[in-house]
């Protein structure tokens, strides 16, 4: 018996379970995202291969989006029934015998497993999803949790494939290094920067030179992800979140200084709610603001440990009033709150591209 990683990643989630609830769309090009008004500002959350045929991706505006695929369908989102289908799938992979499970969000897990034949669980895991959920997904077979988590690429859609410290970089060498699990293309160029350019440059790169770059921590960290190294066992403890944020897309610019600070306080208010939930003291603030057309900013502060409401709403409007710039129009805003980890939160972090 053998210890993998299993990697369990669902097919065009989101899009999928809109054809599930309506199955005449099977075939055609959906698009999800806002509430499904292309003429709105809202992103896409995700699209069904018809319409990625098309290019278009999550992420992309909704209008842009509609513009490539004029015939799509264009539907809003629906948070309930996407976490319904999600915890139906995470139950199943949780009742396969031996396993576990680590969620990663809607639509992905780990899964650690014993066998002589991880292929074979990852068929089975397959067929129970879909079994149960009528729901296809795709997984990949690795011996560290990025290994896994990068093979499913390989397999997707409704596929399986397998990626070991044994054809690592056989695959992955030649490849360029934002094709990495966690390397997006801020630090893909400035790993270009240092003359890092694939995968194999990463995995031998001087340490020395990548700590000079990102950090005594966050160097070696890339060149373990240039080797496909790291974590080789699923934790299934809870989750535990670190912070909270709300953002706000807005369908008119705001352009008035008073209008930002209340929409500011609006979301601070509604960040306040969610960390009070957690019952763990502030820790640090982040303010985020995407000014007209299209130039976004975050500014980020530690503060004093506090779980007094009001002083931690006095610190973001004056974290806001200090750094938005008041003569610009602000298409976006965002804020975030970080909260103290409790002594028994699960160590060592996952990488993940973007986000907050």
């Amino acid at each position: 018996m053998g210890a993998w990683v299993l990697h369990v990643d669902l097919d065009q989630f989101i899009a999928a379970v809109e054809v599930l609830r309506r199955p005449e769309l099977a075939g055609l090009p959906v698009i999800v995202g806002g509430r499904g008004d292309p003429t709105e500002r809202a992103v896409v959350s995700t699209a069904s291969y018809e319409a990625r045929a098309f290019g278009v991706g999550s992420g992309m505006p909704l209008r842009i989006a509609a513009r490539k695929v004029p015939d799509a369908v264009i539907l809003p989102v629906d948070h309930e029934a996407y976490a319904e289908a999600s915890e139906a799938v995470m139950a199943t992979l949780r009742g396969h015998p031996g396993a576990t499970v680590q969620v990663l969000g809607w639509d992905e897990a780990f899964v650690g497993i014993d066998a002589d034949h991880p292929e074979q669980v990852a068929r089975d895991l397959q067929r129970a999803v879909l079994d149960r959920t009528k729901l296809h997904c795709s997984v990949g077979i690795g011996d560290t949790l990025v290994r896994a988590k990068v093979a499913t690429g390989f397999g997707k859609p409704q596929g399986v494939f397998r990626l070991t410290a044994a054809n690592w970089l056989e695959v992955m060498g030649p490849r360029p290094t934002k094709d990495l699990w966690g390397v997006g293309s801020k630090v893909s160029r400035r790993l270009a920067a240092l003359g890092i350019d694939t995968v194999a440059d990463l995995a031998a790169a001087d340490p020395a030179a990548l700590a000079g770059e990102f950090g005594p921590r966050m160097g070696p960290w890339y060149r373990e992800l240039g080797r496909g190294e790291g974590a080789a066992v699923v934790d299934d403890t809870p989750w535990v979140a670190r912070g909270h944020s709300r953002e706000t897309t807005y369908q008119q610019d705001l352009t008035e200084p008073a209008d930002v600070d209340a929409a500011v306080r609006v979301l601070a208010e509604a960040v306040l709610d969610d960390v009070a939930a957690e019952g763990r003291p502030v820790i640090g603030l982040t303010v985020k603001v995407r000014y007209a057309p299209f130039e976004t900013k975050a500014f980020t502060k530690r503060v004093p440990e506090t779980s007094d409401r009001d002083v931690v709403l006095a610190r973001v409007l004056e974290l806001a009033a200090a750094r938005i710039d008041r003569a610009r129009a602000v298409r976006l805003l965002g804020v975030r709150a970080e909260m103290a980890m409790p002594d028994d939160a699960r160590e060592g972090h996952t990488p993940t591209r973007g986000g907050w």
